[in-house]
């Protein structure tokens, strides 16, 4: 069976509210998001804050901390949709697996995160 490609990134998050509302763009509040809607990822989450963290002391600048919130701001806003988040894999496995199906893929995914960048005002 071939994976569907459509493109149509409106389309996967289908009638029903996201899981969470889209939180402030703070560390607490992205975590207490990734604690919802992706607990598993809390151990990566609090790894990339020490590290952004420790990053912006060395060079004095607030950019790794910036880095850190919009990654986290895009993971929540595609991840407090199921459906958007299980399509976001999919197109990710389709990457990895398949050459000829790529191209579609990769724009699909791109698709999904501007929205999500819009969805979390960045």
């Amino acid at each position: 069976m071939e994976p569907d490609i459509s493109g149509d990134s409106e389309a996967v998050d289908g009638p029903g509210d996201p899981l969470i509302p889209m939180p402030e763009l703070t560390p607490e509040a992205l975590r207490a998001a990734v604690e919802v809607i992706a607990p598993h990822r809390l151990p990566t989450l609090t790894a990339h804050l020490f590290q952004a963290a420790s990053s912006a002391q060395q060079i004095q600048s607030l950019d790794p901390l910036r880095a850190f919130v919009h990654s986290w701001a895009v993971f929540v806003a595609i991840n407090r949709h199921p459906k958007r988040a299980a399509r976001f894999r999919e197109l990710e496995q389709i990457v990895e697996t398949s050459a000829s199906d790529a191209l579609a893929a990769v724009k699909e995914i791109n698709s999904i995160r501007e929205s999500a960048q819009a969805e979390a005002g960045l």
